[in-house]
This record gives structure tokens, sequence and C-alpha cells, in this order.
């Protein structure tokens, strides 16, 4: 039986790694940000929306940067390594979510 690749270690070339965390803190200030909203009553609920909207957007990004690279580095090689059947489980798994 194959061993699942989950222990496989997250390969991200520097420039998408910088560029994910810088997009996380991003996400992290406007959650701070909406907090702070929602502790005020004279907020509009579109302005907490929109603002939620940004933080989706944001977070679909990153999860867009990883994927690519799980691709690129995990997937393109699973034949190789003769483990293709839990790439596969793998990949739907993570779909479900997407």
């Amino acid at each position: 039986m194959n061993a699942p690749v989950s222990h496989c270690a997250l390969r991200l070339d520097p420039a998408i790694r910088d560029d994910a965390r810088r997009r996380l803190l991003s996400v992290k200030g406007h959650v701070e940000g909406i907090l702070r909203m929602l502790e005020t009553e004279s907020v509009y609920c579109v302005d907490v929306l929109k603002q939620i909207k940004a933080v989706d957007g944001a977070l679909n990004k990153v999860g867009e940067l990883v994927l690519r690279c799980h691709l690129r580095n995990h997937v393109v090689t699973a034949h190789e390594r003769g483990d293709e059947e839990v790439i596969v489980a793998e990949l739907m798994e993570v779909l479900k979510y997407r």
C-alpha cells in the first residue's frame, strides 16, 4: 500500500511564500477591522459585507497559490512516486472545499 503524501513539505517558491504571507497579513488586518466594525452600531451592514467579501477573495487567492504549488510539486510527479491514487483522493477531498 502506498504511503499518504500528506507528510510532504510545503514547497513554495520564496516569492510565492512572500506573496501568500503578505495577503494573509492583509486578511488579518481586514478581520480585525471587521471585528471593530461589529462593535460600532453606526456601521452600515453593507460595509461589513464588503469587508467580508474582500477577506474571502484574499483567502481564495492564497488558496490558489498553494494549490498551484501542490499541483506543480506533488501532483505532476505522482506517477513517478507511484502514489497516483493517494493524490487523486487528496485532490477530491480538497476540491470539496473550493
